[in-house]
Formats: C-alpha cells, sequence, structure tokens
C-alpha cells in the first residue's frame, strides 16, 4: 500500500500549502483512496504539485464531521465527478468547540448525491472495511476536549460518535487509518490490533513535562507492545511527537505534507 500526505499542519517541502488539517491518498492493490480533505482545497493544489490525480480516486472517506478534516469536501466534488464519499451518519451534526465556534462541516453539502452516510461498518472492497469504535469498546474514558455537539437543540459533551475509521488488510497485516482518535488512541489499538496505525493521535493538549506525562509515557508502552509501526502528526502534537519518537525510534513516522512511503 502506498501513502502520501496532502495536507497536514506542516509541509516537508517548498510549493506545498500546509494548514491545520489533514488530507491522505492512499493506494491499496485495486483502489485509490482519498481520506480525508483538509480544511480547504489545499490538498487539491498539493496533489497537483505531486503529480496525483484526484479526478481518478475511486472512493473519498470523511473520517469525522470537524471542519479540519472536511472542510475540502465541495473542492473535491468539483475535481471529482464519480467518486462516492463515505461519511459517518452522525458526521453533519452540529459540531462546536465549546459553546460559540461551529467546527462542522457545510450542511448544505448533507444531501449531496454522492454523500452515502454509514451506520457502523461497510465493506468497501477486498480487504477494506469502513468502521467505527463502539461504545463497548471504550475501555478507557473519551476526553471531549472541550469540543460539543448540538442535539435536540442543546449543546452536549462529545462523545466522538460520528468518528470512523479505515481498516485495510494488506499482505497478511492490519492497518488501521484514523482521522484524529479522538475516541482514544489506546482505545483504537486495544480493539483494532493494527499493525500499522496511521492518523492524528489527539494528545496535544498532554503537557511531556506536566500532568501529561504519564499518560504519553503508557501511550508509548502500549505501541510498542506488540510494537506497532505508526505515522502521525496533525493533532499529535509537537512536542508530544518528539516525546513518543524518543521512546518509538523508527516505529514512528511523522505526517507532514508531500511525505509518503510504500508501506
Amino acid at each position: 500500500m502506498k501513502l502520501t500526505v496532502l495536507t497536514e499542519n506542516t509541509a516537508c517541502r517548498e510549493g506545498l500549502t500546509a494548514e491545520h488539517g489533514l488530507s491522505l491518498y492512499l493506494e491499496t492493490e485495486g483502489y485509490k483512496i482519498l481520506f480525508d480533505m483538509g480544511q480547504s482545497d489545499a490538498f487539491l493544489h498539493n496533489a497537483e504539485a505531486l503529480g496525483i490525480d484526484l479526478s481518478a480516486v475511486d472512493f473519498a472517506v470523511l473520517s469525522h464531521g470537524h471542519y479540519d478534516h472536511g472542510g475540502g469536501l465541495a473542492a473535491f466534488f468539483g475535481c471529482n465527478d464519480h467518486a462516492p464519499v463515505y461519511v459517518s451518519s452522525r458526521a453533519f451534526a452540529p459540531h462546536y468547540h465549546g459553546a460559540e465556534r461551529y467546527i462542522g462541516l457545510d450542511p448544505a453539502l448533507a444531501s449531496h448525491e454522492r454523500i452515502h452516510p454509514v451506520e457502523d461498518a461497510l465493506a468497501l472492497g477486498e480487504g477494506i472495511l469502513l468502521t467505527h469504535c463502539p461504545d463497548a469498546c471504550l475501555a478507557e474514558p473519551v476526553d471531549d476536549a472541550g469540543l460539543t455537539v448540538k442535539r435536540d437543540g442543546a449543546l452536549c459533551p462529545e462523545d466522538f460518535a460520528h468518528e470512523q475509521y479505515l481498516l485495510v488488510r494488506d499482505e497478511g497485516r492490519r492497518v488501521l487509518i484514523s482521522g484524529c482518535s479522538h475516541r482514544g488512541v489506546l482505545n483504537l489499538h486495544r480493539h483494532f490490533a493494527p499493525d500499522v496505525l496511521i492518523g492524528g493521535f489527539h494528545l496535544m493538549n498532554l503537557d511531556p513535562e506536566g500532568p501529561g506525562r504519564a499518560r504519553l509515557e503508557e501511550t508509548a508502552a502500549r505501541l510498542m507492545s506488540p510494537p506497532t509501526l505508526c505515522f502521525t502528526g496533525h493533532c499529535t502534537g509537537e512536542a508530544q511527537y518528539a516525546f513518543l519518537w524518543e521512546r518509538m525510534g523508527d516505529h514512528l513516522h511523522r505526517l507532514t505534507a508531500g511525505a509518503g512511503w510504500e508501506i
């Protein structure tokens, strides 16, 4: 499987746009897949600069209903005339940071003909499963990080039930792609037992020099038992990435726009 980072908070070379967001391009044995679209059309320009034709994408996945992963949705519809976009059935709920800052998707796109809502799990091809991490599998509490969702007119703490993941079986390995791992990277690691884990880990609020240090130590230890090959960035945090890398070494790689790997 081939992984190319189209959009991320940082870029690894001149001529590419960095923004707070994530967009990944995946090529498997039989499919070309777009996973998330950043917060703007930057992923389109970066793809062009990298020689990637997004008009040939077979299908797209939106990991969850936040602007920094689905803000480029309309731009994708403009550049690709056929690919379905698979979203959680809860993705277009009104999502907020706190009480006032809207961080959700453009509600006008919810009824687009190529939007395919997913309730639970859906096979997208041979060895490719789009799935959720159910409440029953949350061995550790989910931190809402001050994010909220409006239900029945009232703001409630986020439970991130709109988050979904792509599980690819590749040459006997389990490759899990996650946008932000809001439901807890260790919950995902325990539930899916991936050999390869790709995406944001949402550790940016854990201070490596403060109370968050113990949690980061546990995260590194668990990801190395057994060793999991990880590719992360975006919401993981700069200092947090450095902390993990000191403990995980070659098992940890940094996502940055323009980077690519044969996995």
